[in-house]
């Protein structure tokens, strides 16, 4: 084949290397929606058309656009939306997707139809990306949406008190300003995926009709055999996780400590995998082997008998030890085996959501069966558990540093209770059960909502006590590479200094070298009054106020439930002092740094 011939879908074409090479570079510039429209448009001039290439009908459908908004604390709901988006697309309906954190309220009056994906975290608490909407429906402010089709999927967890609430409150809101549900609402647990699927197929047939847009077939164009307008480059994702292996873990905290903080580096090495600081990196994880063995024993359960799990034969050994969450207990399994058990104590427990909360946060799986054993068969364990969820962990580490590799900080997750020893599942995993070299299949979950300032210029402070330091050594390895100019203050804490001063060397380092300007350290067990991060906090308040109105980005990793919630009154409390504002003012100005990128958290 002559240099000046190009091939599409295996055959001799016209095109010469000049035209081919315009086509690559504008189609390199469209999205999905936009090729498929180019595609057609030249289907449509080759058959001789012209003006608009959609039939009357279509032009109605066309003027129907579905708006998906998804709102992400840890991006589940994120992954959820995309997907959904996909699906909807091959059925041929437009669709725009969003993060809810970059809608404008006022455009809420024109949609036509519209789907919410939403995660719930803390006591019923919206992610940061989906405050300010989930505030909007909620205010005086929200248009009449009469001419609004809508529907709503939450993502959470029915372990908590406020299960899948925001997704409850949107739905809420939504009707009482005059919306009309489209379908009813999905509240998906931690193993969602099947739901979802379902969900979505009964979403497209209900609007396909009405928001379905004819298009030509998508023209597959590839040079020499291989795809070119559209790369069809894998990608490792939760579900098509990469299989890496481990290069270290090293305890960081001081033999004396009470906890027990490993240093993790996983190799990427020829997985071309990609990831920015202030990213997380999911890890799948085996039970521990001797917990499995247990739980059968106690259930008198033969560990080579096979069960069918989602369609796949395997041993229920097999299932136990690798697809089935058994460190983390949950109502579903609770009235579940109880069906099956009949015990009276459990029932009690089942009928009081307080009671059963406080009665799951302490045990595992292995615990509630041996206070309550009982005859079940091999099937009827698998189908009350549900499925292992990833976990993920804050990224240590820049890529522009560590190259193939991936860095975490990870707390060993290790007690005893009601006489046994316990251990978290994927810590204990990472932690002790996982020798160096062994496999361990990751994958990085993008998080856009925590990451460094775009102007190298700009200062930022870091509040992250204990493993909360981990995504802040990705920032100064990040920023030190970059030669970033902008100031650096570091807010850290943890109970010893001499114990559990994590990365001390490097901190120590970075102060030297210029990179880190300030630090202001919490010990909250080297004195006899506790003191913690937001103490630091309000001791410098003048002065984080001073660096925040000169266009300083604030950052919060760590603990949701309490340190997030004590740090950000403690900002409240310093913009109230130092900036002469009210309550509700200081609230304001928060929210405007939220608004701005400037005020990020990553929290759990």
């Amino acid at each position: 084949m002559s240099s000046s011939t190009i091939q599409a879908n295996g055959s001799a074409t016209l095109l010469n290397e000049n035209q081919w090479t315009q086509i690559k570079q504008i189609a390199g510039t469209l999205n999905p929606e936009q090729l498929t429209w180019v595609s057609g448009y030249f289907a449509g001039l080759a058959q001789g058309q012209s003006g608009s290439l959609l039939a009357p009908q279509a032009e109605v459908a066309a003027s129907k656009t579905l708006t998906i908004l998804y709102g992400s604390q840890t991006g589940n709901a994120r992954n959820v939306a995309k997907e959904y988006q996909q699906k909807v697309e091959a059925a041929g309906i437009k669709a725009k997707l969003l993060n809810m954190a970059d809608f404008k309220h006022k455009q809420l009056k024109n949609e036509t139809h519209l789907v919410i994906i939403v995660s719930t975290h803390g006591e019923g608490d919206a992610p940061d990306d989906a405050v300010e909407l989930h505030e909007f429906l909620a205010s005086k402010k929200v248009p009449k949406l009469n001419d609004l089709n809508y529907a709503v999927v939450g993502l959470g967890d029915s372990s908590y008190e406020f299960f899948c609430q925001t997704a409850k409150d949107f739905d809420r809101r939504l009707a009482a300003a005059g919306a009309k549900p489209i379908i009813e609402r999905l509240d998906c647990d931690v193993d969602y995926d099947s739901e979802v699927e379902l969900w979505s197929q009964e979403f497209v047939e209900k609007v396909q009709d009405e928001l379905t847009v004819p298009t030509s077939p998508v023209v597959s164009l590839a040079a020499g055999g291989k795809a070119d307008l559209v790369l069809a480059n894998q990608e490792y994702s939760k579900k098509n996780p990469f299989i890496a292996s481990l290069l270290q873990s090293q305890k960081i905290t001081g033999r004396d400590s009470s906890k027990d903080i490993r240093h993790i580096e996983i190799s990427l090495e020829e997985s071309g995998i990609q990831y920015q600081p202030g990213d997380a990196l999911g890890v799948w994880f085996n039970n521990d082997s001797v917990m499995v063995t247990e739980l059968l024993a106690v259930l008198s359960i033969d560990k080579n008998e096979s069960i069918d799990l989602a369609g796949q034969a395997m041993t229920i050994y097999d299932a136990l030890l690798e697809k089935l969450e058994l460190t983390q207990s949950y109502p579903t399994f609770i009235s579940a085996y109880n069906e099956i058990a009949g015990n009276a104590e459990l029932a009690e427990k089942l009928a009081d959501k307080a009671i059963l909360r406080v009665y799951l946060s302490e045990r595992q799986i292995i615990d509630v069966v041996r206070e309550y054993p009982s005859t079940v068969s091999a099937q009827q364990l698998a189908n009350a558990l549900r499925r292992i969820t990833p976990r993920l962990y804050s990224i240590a580490s820049s890529q522009a540093e560590v190259e193939d590799e991936v860095h975490l900080t990870v707390a060993l997750v290790e007690y005893d209770a009601h006489g046994f020893p316990h251990q978290g599942g994927a810590s204990g995993y990472l932690a002790q059960r996982l020798k160096e070299g062994g496999e361990v299949k990751v994958f990085v979950e993008k998080n856009n909502n925590f990451r460094l300032p775009e102007d190298p210029n700009a200062a930022v402070i870091m509040i992250g006590p204990g493993t909360g330091i981990a995504p802040f050594r990705a920032f100064m390895q990040q920023r030190e590479v970059d030669e970033a100019q902008g100031n650096n203050w570091l807010f850290f804490g943890n109970p010893n200094y001499t114990q559990d001063f994590l990365y001390q060397v490097e901190w120590q380092r970075f102060v030297t070298d210029g990179v880190l300007d300030k630090v202001s350290l919490a010990f909250s067990r080297d004195q006899q009054e506790k003191i913690y991060v937001q103490h630091r906090l309000l001791e410098q308040g003048a002065e984080v106020f001073q660096w925040l109105e000169q266009g300083a980005y604030i950052y919060v990793c760590g603990d949701a439930e309490h340190m997030a919630k004590d740090v950000h009154e403690a900002l409240v409390t310093i913009v109230q002092q130092h900036g002469g504002k009210n309550q509700q003012e200081a609230e304001s100005y928060l929210s405007q740094l939220r608004r701005a990128k400037r005020y990020q958290k990553d929290v759990y």
